[in-house]
């Protein structure tokens, strides 16, 4: 065997760089946990300071921060071991109802983990994995990771990109929301358009359950409902928008799916289909979006499509063509890719 000196130095180096971000994950959920970010947020502090802000022990702060600053997660002046955040990282670090919340991508991340040995034999028997069989920082790690991307672009820009549905909205539209985990997308919308009704459903009782709670503490309840319903069995019809969010590419029958969306809209009805970002090929996907989304992929979405009938694990990256296949299957006559963030793309379909 002959070793290429440079091409194994270039390997260790992202072996080291990979291990440092496992094992960091771990440590900014333990910031978040604590409130270790807010509380440096208020001011420099030395870990002392901190630890007695946060009620936590000294030594553990010690290396909690100094670990933050190798990553370049906090600031520090090495001289007087003082450590802060600056503006964009507290924006990034502090805040669940900005319009990025890095803590809450880890927390799903290390949420899903928890699953790898039975993801690993699944690998050898091809069985599935629910959705409802995760562990429970999954899904509120997956509100948490999405809803930033919600705040910033939903009202603002997605549902703008879309032919007239705003106008529909600010007068009174019924909404169904498909596959809405804890709410988030349901409540955005309906706090922002009065007028109109929303319906949530998703399959995953727990879900619904805390979708509830949020729709009751955003004081929205009274022009919401939720339903424990999977995408091919919710209830109602004559909505004028449906979406789906971050979920069609989950489910093991989508086109069963996009047939009951189209039976449930009217005539002139509008289905957003919000999904992660990606190209119609892998290659096109070989980048860091890429390996974000395949990797949560792996472990999530296509052990929860095949946990279900329908023969389809289109997974996290799917892109633009295998989504407007499953959808002009179902019948639906005009497709278009309305808007798109690095994140995401927002698709339009109308019937």
């Amino acid at each position: 065997m002959s070793i290429d000196e440079a091409k194994l130095n270039d390997l260790l180096g992202r072996f080291v760089g990979d291990l440092g971000a496992t094992m960091h994950a771990g440590n900014v959920v333990v910031g978040h946990r604590l409130g270790l970010y807010r509380a440096l947020a208020k001011g420099p502090a030395t870990a002392e300071v901190l630890a007695k802000r946060t009620d936590c022990h000294p030594r553990y702060v010690t290396e909690w921060l100094r670990g933050q600053a190798a990553g370049g997660y906090v600031d520090v002046d090495p001289e007087t071991e003082t450590y802060s955040l600056s503006e964009e990282q507290a924006f990034a670090l502090t805040n669940p109802e900005g319009g990025v919340y890095m803590p809450g991508a880890f927390l799903l991340a290390l949420g899903s983990l928890h699953a790898e040995p039975r993801v690993t034999e699944a690998f050898r028997t091809g069985a599935g994995l629910g959705w409802h069989e995760q562990h429970d920082d999954v899904f509120v790690g997956c509100e948490q990771f999405f809803r930033p991307g919600y705040v910033a672009n939903l009202v603002s820009a997605w549902l703008p990109a879309l032919d007239g549905v705003v106008a529909k909205l600010l007068a009174g539209a019924r909404v169904a929301d498909i596959g809405c985990g804890l709410g988030a997308s349901t409540v955005l919308m309906a706090d922002s358009y009065h007028r109109s009704e929303f319906s949530g459903s998703d399959y995953h009782a727990g879900s619904i359950e805390l979708a509830r709670k949020r729709a009751a503490e955003a004081g929205v309840a009274d022009r919401t409902s939720v339903e424990v319903a999977s995408a091919q069995t919710f209830t109602g019809g004559g909505y004028d928008l449906v979406t789906t969010f971050d979920c069609l590419h989950d489910m093991g029958d989508p086109l069963a799916a996009a047939k009951h969306v189209r039976e449930s809209l009217t005539a002139d009805g509008t289905w957003m289909i919000v999904e992660p970002a990606a190209g119609d090929t892998y290659a096109d996907n070989l980048n860091p979006v890429g390996r974000v989304y395949y990797g949560f992929s792996t472990f999530l979405c296509v052990p929860n499509a095949m946990s279900q009938r329908g023969g389809y694990a289109l997974g996290a990256q799917a892109g633009e063509a295998a989504i407007r296949r499953v959808v002009t299957d179902a019948g639906f006559t005009r497709f278009r890719r309305a808007t798109e963030t690095p994140f995401n793309i927002v698709y339009e379909a109308r019937p």
